[in-house]
């Protein structure tokens, strides 16, 4: 997303919202305390203490650079992981939390990576959460680790010209994380000199920004108050009432909420209980009642022995409302015996991939890891966890990972980052031609995070994510050919397409895909579910020559293939701002076979700034968006969309 883009649509679009509205906000190095896994502040090099003061006893073996595995239980996690106890003054948890943030408040494109986490206890500190940093509690359950305080994003680096003057906006909010914690945040004195009688969040997010099995007890912001965001998802959470404000669109799914108010473009619910009712097209709310078949992200915790495990939660189907609520959720625990836990020490291709070949699970502490050679996950039941949005780089155009076409596959909070040398694709699930069936036990993607350029090293890829599978779950994609950032123009980062669906029976939730150079989305399988899409068309297009596919102006955001008999999805936004001096057209943002057994429904399309337009919202269906008429035409949709 850009600062720029949406200038004067933006102001006339949501000013009516804003006057509602008011605003609210968010060091000192200090010793890491017990359990960090062997770190301070000032850092040491991987392999030190652990956090019952042992060292780190079997770092490498004879055999070259090959790292055996980690016995100890806690294990080393290296140098960017916080672990915390009650024992542990507040003072000197907040001093951290302070000093990373201070860091990582504008670090959108830097190497550094953090996790804070919280065993069972309470603690009483203000989380403000900076670029590529995860917070989370080491309970079984949310309500084990107790937050009295905010855990919360702010937005005021990046302040623009807004509606009433200079306002937070939380448009690049990107790439940080909240996750199993029960939070009580504090009232908020308002403008009029009020007192909330309940405690606000504000959560001012926009793409890949995941808000996992929390509970708040309090009400949720999604945006800066007088200002604007673009993002976002919730799953698997308690809160209060939420206040969407001046969001764009939201994703929100297996939760319970208090209330939810304010719908701007795109807002979809699935298997939520207190959402809103199914209102499409005004305001702009889809709601499932249901949630068909998913399962929730696995995570780390401490049992009640100190020992530290992995819970994989159990596949459900037909779900409403969270995992957890009224008893400990179903599902698997896995011990940290049988993870391999990736370091900057120990990162090597051939470590991580000897690892697998020995029966190990993976869990990428944080960092950014360059692989020369494809991590091949081949074994069922493999878990890949990544901690504090841990980045993988393919060097030499190889494929970051691949998985075989086996069962029970989970690859979670992992971000794929294009290197410089163009890989087919960055993370590809089962071969070409995979035909096995994984109904029963599915693999499942959760927080996949991918970047085409905007780094200080130019990304190329030629697709994002493949999915070849069949019956592939997906939870929460952001797919992004950078916008803006270094290196970054149409013939610089170059990605032809954002995600590649070959399987049967795949279901994706919370699908943001943006800026891709052909079909942003192409689907080619049978059986396909969507369950909301959020997209945004190329902005640095040329001129129309440059995009052209065959006689069609553009291409499609979303491609249901010509052969694809069933297909069906709900609640997809798809925007444009062509910011060339000749900026082209696109025919249309959704793009189907005119099938009874093809149902789309609740589609807009957004001109958000900039010349050209959408002439179409699906195929030849839908009026033009665009800036004519003073903007009267900037948002266009289509409720149901099949053949008669």
């Amino acid at each position: 997303m850009t600062t720029t883009r949406r200038k004067l649509l933006w102001l006339a679009c949501t000013a009516s919202v804003l006057a509602g509205l008011y605003g609210c906000g968010g060091g000192s190095d200090a010793t890491t305390p017990a359990a960090s896994g062997g770190t301070t502040a000032g850092g040491t090099t991987p392999g030190g203490t652990t956090d019952n003061g042992t060292t780190d006893n079997g770092n490498t073996t004879g055999g070259g650079d090959v790292v055996v595995d980690d016995p100890n239980d806690p294990p080393n996690f290296g140098p960017n992981v916080f672990v915390y106890d009650s024992s542990t003054a507040d003072a000197t948890i907040q001093a951290k939390l302070n000093s990373t943030f201070a860091q990582q408040e504008t670090n959108q494109f830097g190497t550094e990576r953090y996790a804070f986490l919280f065993k069972p206890g309470t603690y009483n500190v203000d989380a403000n959460i900076g670029f590529y940093t995860h917070v989370a509690g080491l309970g079984l359950l949310p309500d084990q680790t107790t937050i009295n305080g905010p855990v919360h994003i702010d937005a005021s680096w990046l302040e623009q010209p807004g509606w009433g003057g200079y306002k937070a906006n939380a448009t690049q909010n990107f790439w940080r994380s909240a996750e199993n914690l029960q939070v009580n945040p504090p009232a908020v004195q308002q403008p009029d000199g009020n007192t909330d009688t309940v405690g606000d969040l504000n959560w001012g997010a926009a793409q890949a920004v995941p808000f996992r099995r929390m509970h708040v007890n309090g009400d949720l912001w999604l945006s800066p108050r007088w200002g604007w965001a673009s993002g976002g998802y919730i799953a698997d959470s308690k809160v209060g009432i939420v206040n969407a404000q001046t969001q764009q669109q939201w994703f929100t799914r297996n939760s319970s909420l208090g209330d939810f108010k304010q719908v701007l473009w795109n807002m979809v619910f699935v298997g939520t209980t207190g959402a809103p009712a199914q209102t499409f097209p005004d305001p702009a709310t889809t709601n499932i009642a249901q949630t068909p078949i998913v399962r929730e992200k696995p995570f780390l915790y401490v049992n009640d022995d100190g020992k530290y495990n992995v819970f994989v939660p159990a596949l459900r189907t037909n779900s409403s409302g969270t995992s957890w609520e009224g008893g400990n959720p179903a599902g698997t625990s896995l011990p940290i015996s049988s993870f391999y836990i990736v370091r900057a020490d120990n990162a090597t291709a051939a470590n991580i991939n000897g690892a697998l070949s020995r029966g190990k699970n993976l869990l990428f502490t944080p960092g950014v890891y360059h692989i020369s050679d494809t991590i091949k996950v081949t074994r069922a039941g493999t878990v890949v966890l990544g901690i504090g949005l841990a980045t993988i780089i393919p060097d030499n155009g190889v494929v970051a990972m691949s998985v075989a076409d086996v069962d029970d596959v989970t690859i979670a909070g992992v971000l794929f980052d294009a290197g410089t040398v163009s890989s087919p694709t960055l993370l590809q699930v089962g071969p070409a031609g995979a035909t096995a069936d994984h109904a029963a036990k599915p693999t499942a993607l959760f927080d996949i995070f991918v970047r085409v350029g905007g780094t200080g090293d130019l990304g190329k890829a030629a697709s994002g994510v493949t999915i070849n599978s069949n019956n592939v779950i997906g939870d929460h994609f952001w797919i992004w050919r950078a916008d803006h950032g270094d290196h970054v123009a149409w013939d610089l980062n170059t990605s032809d397409n954002g995600v590649i669906v070959n399987g049967n029976n795949v279901t994706l939730y919370g699908l943001f895909v943006e800026h891709f150079q052909k079909y942003n989305v192409l689907w080619n399988g049978n059986g396909g579910r969507t369950y909301f899409f959020q997209n945004e068309i190329p902005y640095d297009v040329p001129d129309q020559a440059s995009w052209m596919n065959g006689t069609t102006k553009g291409y499609a955001a979303y491609k249901v293939a010509d052969a694809v008999n069933t297909h069906e999805a709900w609640g997809l936004g798809s925007y444009c701002y062509f910011t060339s001096p000749t900026p082209p057209s696109i025919d249309h943002s959704y793009e189907v076979p005119v099938k009874t057994g093809v149902k789309m429904h609740n589609l807009s399309t957004v001109f958000l700034n900039g010349g050209g337009e959408i002439s179409h919202v699906i195929n030849d269906t839908g009026a033009a968006a665009n800036g004519s008429n003073n903007g009267a035409n900037y948002w266009q949709k289509v409720t149901d969309f099949t053949a008669p």
